[in-house]
């Protein structure tokens, strides 16, 4: 993380995707997203909708005549991503340069993994057993599992209840 972080490559496209979402017009709306109400962020209440839609549909998928469950479950975690990624895109937009560069990875990642379930959704149509919907299926949740550890980083990384100063031991 520490060498993602240090990546100044991705400077340009952080700096000119921060003012984009600076520039949306949301009002109050932008507190809201962020959980200032709530006294803590939104973006990780919300992608626990997609992330356990998902992973349920995965098990699905391990067991027989479970085909119209699994999809219909990756579908609701399709639909449940527009509010989840709204809130993280503003979430980001006030994080410091070393982490806005990981969180561009991680918004890469989960865009990979959209793009997988949403193949995977498509592969299922009808009442066919699908291999390759399941196999998309568990390759989404793969770049779901590499994008929650980055998202874990940008929440928890040098988080008071993590940080370390050379005094703790």
């Amino acid at each position: 993380m520490d060498r993602l972080e240090g990546t100044s490559a991705l400077d340009g496209a952080a700096d000119g995707m921060r003012r984009v979402v600076r520039a949306v017009p949301l009002g109050r709306g932008r507190d809201v997203l962020r959980g200032h109400g709530l006294g803590h962020p939104v973006h990780p209440l919300l992608v626990q909708v997609p992330i356990g839609a998902w992973l349920s549909a995965a098990v699905l998928d391990l067991l027989p005549d479970e085909r119209r469950a699994a999809r219909t479950l990756i579908g609701v975690g399709l639909v449940a991503v527009a509010p989840a990624a709204i809130s993280g895109w503003v979430d980001w937009a006030e994080l410091d340069l070393p982490r806005r560069r990981v969180g561009l990875v991680h918004a890469a990642a989960n865009v990979t993994a959209v793009v997988l379930y949403a193949a995977s959704f498509a592969a299922r149509r009808g009442d066919r057993d699908s291999g390759p919907g399941r196999a998309l299926g568990f390759t989404g949740l793969l770049a779901v599992g590499f994008t929650g550890a980055l998202g874990g980083h940008l929440a928890h990384h040098r988080s008071p209840a993590t940080a370390t100063t050379p005094d703790a031991a």
